[in-house]
């Protein structure tokens, strides 16, 4: 099965599918799946010495890809038998993992998806979705993938690459519902000489902040904040949407604003340049972004 992208970028919505472990329902977001295979378990070839999470390896026509034993994830018990995988690619890499059973694919919007009470960096849920009464569990796939192998991911191992310069005259924005992708953003930033950095929990609530400042301050906006780094998938507003209203602003279009997530690949890419950003970056692009970050800002000072 494969999937299709067919919503319009910057709507708020998405589809995810919905799917089971041990008889308990858990979501991701269609984007990130490029397929969904039945699969006989006996196919898989073991690896010795590896992560307990991983399963082992599967052929899939001509990729050999990591299989991940999600139940083992998130229930500490291994999976004896299955026959169905979905592959994913995120952090510009494919992934399979093992699921019980496919429930259905449903189309929502992001301010349906709560957020969970429980908001530490070790959290693999990112959001909760109610559907008749019954709470669907959004997995932090990407955390998943990088708890298993840091390399994968944003991770502190890479913020030794950052070159520091004094940027402490610029003024960033963050948006991330991720408290350790935020985290590891602001250090990263940090090492790199940027001091003024706001943080920020989804679209949603940065919009609203700059729309207060633009409301205050008209054009002079620029005088608080110069540049917006945002993720895609967050509750409330994803950073496609987030971006789409800041570009239809009048006054907050000439704010740059870069989109970093681990779902940017050469399929979806057009889906951010559609909204009208001004970069793009895969998340475990922790050094380009910087680049990045002062390539649109000295645009914007016209050096």
């Amino acid at each position: 099965m494969e999937s299709k992208i067919l919503l319009e970028s910057g709507t708020g919505e998405l589809e995810i599918l919905e799917f089971s472990i041990s008889n308990r329902h858990y979501a991701i977001n269609i984007i990130k799946i490029k397929e969904i295979l039945e699969v006989k378990s006996e196919n898989l070839t073991k690896l010795p010495e590896s992560h307990p999470a991983i399963a082992g390896l599967i052929l899939n026509r001509t990729e050999i890809l990591t299989v991940i034993d999600l139940k083992y994830v998130i229930e500490g018990t291994k999976c004896r038998d299955f026959n169905k995988l979905i592959i994913c690619e995120f952090n510009k890499l494919k992934v399979a993992f093992i699921i019980d059973d496919v429930i259905k694919v449903q189309r929502i919007k992001w301010q349906e998806i709560l957020k969970p009470d429980d908001v530490s960096t070790n959290s693999l849920v990112v959001g909760n979705i109610i559907m008749n009464d019954t709470i669907v569990l959004m997995l932090d796939f990407e955390k998943i993938v990088t708890d298993i192998n840091p390399s994968t991911g944003i991770s502190e191992d890479r913020i030794h690459e950052v070159d520091y310069k004094d940027r402490s005259n610029i003024k960033l924005m963050i948006a991330d519902d991720s408290a350790m992708i935020r985290k590891l953003l602001e250090n990263t930033l940090t090492k790199a000489g940027f001091k003024n950095i706001s943080l920020f929990n989804d679209g949603k609530q940065a919009l609203d902040y700059l729309l207060k400042l633009a409301d205050e301050k008209g054009a002079n906006f620029t005088d608080d904040v110069q540049l917006l780094i945002t993720d895609i998938e967050m509750p409330q507003m994803d950073g496609h949407a987030l971006t789409r209203n800041i570009k239809e602003n009048p006054i907050l279009r000439k704010l740059p604003v870069v989109i970093f997530s681990s779902l940017i690949t050469s399929d979806l890419k057009h889906k951010g340049v559609s909204v009208g950003a001004d970069g793009q970056l895969s998340k475990p692009e922790v050094g380009e972004l910087i680049e990045m970050v002062d390539s649109l800002i000295s645009k914007k000072l016209g050096k």
